[in-house]
């Protein structure tokens, strides 16, 4: 990332880029500054999106060999267009011999580095990936927007926030604005304005629930999934993400076993190491083969609701109430 920062500065840039990783905001980021680079001040004329599996590489090679309208290039932005996983052979075969003025720029969740696309495309140029950031960088990422805008928080208080926001940049900045607009008038941001106006991730309320299912606490576990049930979550999308947590949790104690660190569980199972942390204590609360048993409930109860012998809402309660049963 710092070697992309530095070509953008200097003007030192590449016919191709490829942004991946799970990290959207810097993605988004680093597309907009790229793009404005590339076109450093020549008409938008030379300047084509594409956004989305539908893009016709025909099209997109048709457009690469058109010269620049008053200008030394022609910037093509692909994003999501999975060319990295199927499709992309055409758009390969030109980046061998690409027009000289004629840069790309691919925007994609993820890729696989085995394409003969991003082959061909690092030849010519530059992969990046974002992906999620830890902790010390979002807590320094976050105490420079609130320095900038005159703003103090305790380091107990960032906690908090981080802790309703989860680790997505975009969220972030969302949850950010919102409490610099809360706080307009006043120094210093406090845990009675993050409860006050920051909304809890869906993910850290299931996350919630099923810390309260570990620790048999069953009237809060009930309040929480009544509490997504008001929030219009669908029961079918709750028991997903219970599924999820459950195989999270599952992946966590197994490589907590193996004597991983939280930091090492994050990277292997895609968490910030904050999160890992988290995980790491909540899945010490399960036994190994509860947690295998309740991905199995899981399965079967999608199954029982998709063939109509159970209701849904009925369905996940049902659920809840067994692994949150005092033993």
């Amino acid at each position: 990332m710092k070697q992309l920062a530095e070509e953008i500065k200097t003007g030192q840039l590449q016919q191709v880029y490829i942004l991946y990783g799970e990290e959207a905001y810097l993605r988004c980021q680093y597309r907009d500054k790229l793009k404005e680079a590339l076109l450093d001040g020549g008409d938008p004329m030379n300047l084509h999106c594409f956004d989305g599996k539908d893009v016709k590489a025909d099209a997109v090679i048709e457009l690469a060999d058109t010269l620049p309208f008053l200008a030394e290039r022609r910037v093509i932005v692909l994003e999501n267009s999975g060319l990295f996983a199927k499709g992309g052979e055409e758009l390969a075969a030109y980046l061998k011999n690409p027009a000289e003025t004629a840069y790309f720029v691919f925007v994609e969740p993820t890729v696989d580095k085995r394409s003969r696309l991003y082959k061909a495309a690092t030849v010519r140029g530059r992969a990046v990936e974002f992906a999620a950031q830890d902790e010390a960088v979002l807590k320094r990422w976050i105490l420079g927007i609130l320095k900038r805008e005159g703003k103090r928080i305790t380091e107990r208080d960032l906690e908090l926030f981080l802790d309703k926001t989860g680790s997505d940049m975009q969220n972030i900045r969302g949850e950010l604005e919102k409490l610099l607009c809360y706080c307009m008038d006043r120094d210093a941001v406090t845990a009675q304005d993050i409860e006050a106006i920051c909304t809890k991730q869906v993910s850290g309320q299931i996350f919630e629930m099923i810390n309260a299912v570990a620790e048999r606490r069953q009237k809060a576990a009930m309040e929480l999934y009544y509490d997504l049930l008001t929030l219009k979550e669908p029961p079918m999308r709750i028991l997903y993400l219970i599924a999820r947590q459950f195989n999270l949790l599952l992946q966590v104690k197994e490589l907590k076993n193996k004597g991983y660190d939280a930091n090492t569980i994050g990277g292997k199972v895609g968490l910030a190491g904050f999160i890992a942390r988290k995980y790491v204590a909540q899945a010490a609360k399960f036994r190994e083969e509860d947690l295998r048993r309740a991905l199995t409930d899981c399965v079967e109860t999608e199954e029982a609701v998709k063939t109509g012998r159970m209701n849904d809402v009925m369905s996940v309660e049902l659920l809840i109430v067994k692994y949150s049963a005092a033993s």
